[in-house]
């Protein structure tokens, strides 16, 4: 069996929200489906009837706590409850796999533990369904 074609290691990534690239302040950018499942089983031998809901995305980012100007904490912060639109490509480069959607701004954190880095850890819901492509 050959390799797998168009694996990589999550590096190099574009992140942009708002127009504005922030990869370079994340070490986590995700999109996570949940998507539920409704089974029925009914009284006959292998009876299941099955229900599959659309499914309701979060898009998960950690990385650096960053709250002055440039800083995507400091942009979350003066967008709270607003919309921001969000581009997603795990490589940077043409003809790349996108994700291309629209997140609720919520607070983030601020401040940390003495001697450690100010990070942040955030689950954003998306409003509606992302658009998948390629980068042009």
């Amino acid at each position: 069996m050959p390799a797998a074609v168009g694996a990589h290691v999550y590096k190099n990534a574009v992140v942009t929200i708002d127009a504005v690239d922030y990869a370079n302040q994340l070490n986590k950018a995700r999109l996570v489906p949940d998507q539920p499942v409704q089974t029925m089983r009914t009284l006959v031998p292998d009876g299941v009837v099955q229900d599959v809901d659309s499914p309701v995305w979060t898009f998960e980012i950690s990385g650096l706590q960053i709250n002055v100007s440039g800083g995507l904490a400091d942009a979350l912060r003066d967008a709270n409850g607003g919309e921001l639109d969000v581009v997603l490509q795990p490589k940077a480069g043409t003809g790349q796999a996108t994700a291309t959607f629209t997140v609720l701004a919520l607070m983030p954190e601020f401040g940390g533990e003495q001697g450690e880095w100010l990070t942040q850890e955030l689950e954003l819901p998306v409003v509606g369904q992302p658009v998948f492509g390629l980068s042009s």
